[in-house]
């Protein structure tokens, strides 16, 4: 086996943003709006975050919290011009939200199962939704459903995660049948399966420039995959269950959020550029266990990188949302 080398890259945590009161499930910024991000957690809510980048003592604060989802929010994306938010909810639905008033605009009803994974495409025309139900929805802004991806040829267990390509008409959908399916968004069609993990799926991501596709999941390994052909490439090893992978936006590199740390991978050596582990307060003596209890490190759960790729953004179990940049920025 080869030899990890140190990793290369330093970040530092520059502070929290406070306010969900929930595992934070998912992470969206917005390029037209860089001062803003995104996220949803366990706690029913949507949350508007102002950044406050100048401030040193803090990194941003609770702006708006949307609420009108009845369960947990376990997935939010932005549209590509930074006006609406886009939710998806254990309660099954989606929802459309103006992010700029704080309300929500569409109700999208129609899966059976909780919506676990929502997309914009490219045009922000088409919104996709994947949940536990197994099936795939494809709807109209309006929150009128296009088209169901369902069947032999579809997810026989629950869709983890979907994400469209920003520039082909084609989406990815990992699962709990621990495959990686590549469809036609035009002819509805499963252009490829991909069956190299031997554990279920918790998320899938497409590279900035379309070409690449990553996942990861229960295995412990993020694969690689070219996107036109569905051929693997690739696959790094997390030694830990991910639970979601992020490209960076302008580096040739991939991050990958586990139960212990996060990884930050350069996809040219495919060596480990930097391991992240959240500081952890020292927690008081514990009486019943009659030794010093070690404090358990959150799992990280969601993970984000700001338009420009200086700034690292990690959702966690403990509620909290941990902002990391290198240290030498």
């Amino acid at each position: 086996m080869e030899q990890q080398k140190a990793p290369q890259v330093t970040y530092l945590e520059v502070g929290s943003l406070v306010g969900h009161n929930g595992f934070v499930t998912s992470i969206a910024v917005s390029p037209e709006n860089p001062d803003t991000i995104i996220s949803s957690s366990r706690d029913k809510t949507v949350m508007v975050w102002q950044l406050t980048p100048t401030d040193a003592t803090s990194p941003g604060k609770a702006h708006r919290s949307l609420k009108g989802h009845s369960h947990f929010v376990q997935d939010v994306v932005i549209s590509h011009d930074g006006q609406f938010a886009l939710s998806g909810s254990w309660d099954n639905t989606l929802r459309l939200w103006d992010i700029t008033k704080g309300v929500s605009t569409r109700l999208f009803k129609g899966h059976t199962q909780d919506v676990m994974s929502v997309a914009f495409s490219s045009d922000n025309r088409q919104i996709i939704s994947g949940s536990r139900d197994a099936t795939i929805k494809v709807w109209n802004t309006l929150g009128e459903c296009k088209f169901t991806l369902e069947g032999p040829e579809a997810h026989q267990d629950w869709v983890s995660c979907i994400r469209f390509s920003p520039n082909t008409p084609t989406i990815v959908s990992g699962s709990w049948d621990n495959k990686v399916k590549i469809w036609d968004i035009k002819s509805f069609k499963c252009n490829h399966t991909l069956t190299d993990h031997t554990g279920y799926v918790n998320t899938v991501t497409i590279s900035p420039d379309g070409s690449l596709c990553a996942s990861g999941g229960k295995d412990q390994f993020a694969c690689l995959w070219e996107l036109s052909s569905g051929k693997p490439l690739y696959k790094l090893e997390a030694r830990n269950t991910i639970n979601a992978l992020a490209f960076s936006p302008n580096k040739y590199w991939l991050s990958a959020a586990t139960d212990d740390k996060i990884i930050i991978w350069d996809l040219l050596t495919k060596q480990v550029l930097a391991e992240i582990v959240p500081e952890v307060k020292e927690q008081a003596f514990d009486s019943k266990k009659k030794k010093e209890s070690k404090p358990k490190a959150p799992a990280c759960l969601s993970l984000a990188w700001s338009a420009d790729g200086s700034v690292l953004y990690a959702g966690y179990n403990d509620g909290l949302i941990r902002v990391y940049k290198s240290s030498s920025q």
